[in-house]
């Protein structure tokens, strides 16, 4: 199973295993995080989850054999990226968060990051755009500078940078990542359930429109990148392992 689930006392652990693959993401996983998280909304006894990845990494992102990011019909891309919840899930993340995999971190409600995990959107290294929320939730939670820095010239962040600016809820030991997300879901946990599904509700009101204008903005840049070559050789450069070969005319048209 790419998608594994457990219990401890409220929470739902939700693991991403294929660490063959550092769990890059492909439509079957999509389709069982999406079912992890029917399981959490709708069993009575749990009352958080906590995503994390199995063997040592987080997510590398969309698996890069495919032509899309995988999505599901109740959870948009990787089954939870536009997912509405009545329950809080926190991301638990080691090692690397890349490309798709930061933004199924920005798609958590709280985020713990392990002192040497490494976040990433590597995309325009690849020819390629973040295409799943990234590029405008990763300006709200980063100082622009910062953010500006991760989408343009792939910058990566460290896991205590990610607290210092404001990413990460918590920082945790390498390998600490799971227990410190378990901690603090038992003190989401003392909340009212009912105050928490109504602030749940009141935040992503509140973000309605800015969402659907980083949308709309976001559909327009793949437009863009689909018209031109960069894409296709960003992908075979990286297959191949070699330095890419860009058209710097291509979105001038």
């Amino acid at each position: 199973m790419p998608v594994t689930t457990s219990v401890q006392n409220s929470a739902l652990i939700i693991s991403l295993d294929r660490p063959e693959r550092r769990n890059a993401m492909d439509d079957v996983m999509a389709r069982q995080l999406e079912m992890a998280l029917d399981l959490l909304e709708e069993d009575e006894g749990l009352r958080v989850g906590v995503l994390t990845g199995a063997g040592g990494h987080f997510s590398a992102g969309t698996d890069l054999n495919l032509s899309r990011s995988p999505a599901t019909p109740r959870g948009g891309e990787y089954g939870i990226v536009r997912r509405r919840r009545t329950k809080p899930v926190i991301a638990a993340v080691e090692g690397v968060a890349f490309g798709g995999g930061l933004e199924i971190v920005l798609a958590c409600d709280l985020i713990v990051v392990a002192s040497g995990a490494r976040l990433a959107l590597p995309e325009s290294l690849r020819g390629l755009i973040p295409t799943c929320g990234g590029i405008f939730r990763i300006l709200d939670v980063l100082p622009e500078s910062v953010a500006l820095g991760m989408l343009l010239a792939g910058d990566e962040l460290g896991g205590e940078q990610a607290g210092v600016y404001g990413l990460a809820t918590r920082v945790a030991a390498t390998g600490d990542a799971i227990p410190v997300a378990l901690d603090l879901a038992e003190s989401v946990c003392r909340s009212s359930p009912a105050s928490l599904t109504a602030l749940l509700r009141a935040v992503a009101r509140s973000r309605e429109k800015r969402d659907a204008e980083g949308w709309r903005a976001t559909d327009e840049a793949i437009a863009a990148i689909n018209r031109g070559d960069d894409m296709r050789e960003g992908v075979a450069a990286f297959f191949e392992r070699r330095i890419p070969s860009w058209h710097p005319d291509a979105l001038k048209s």
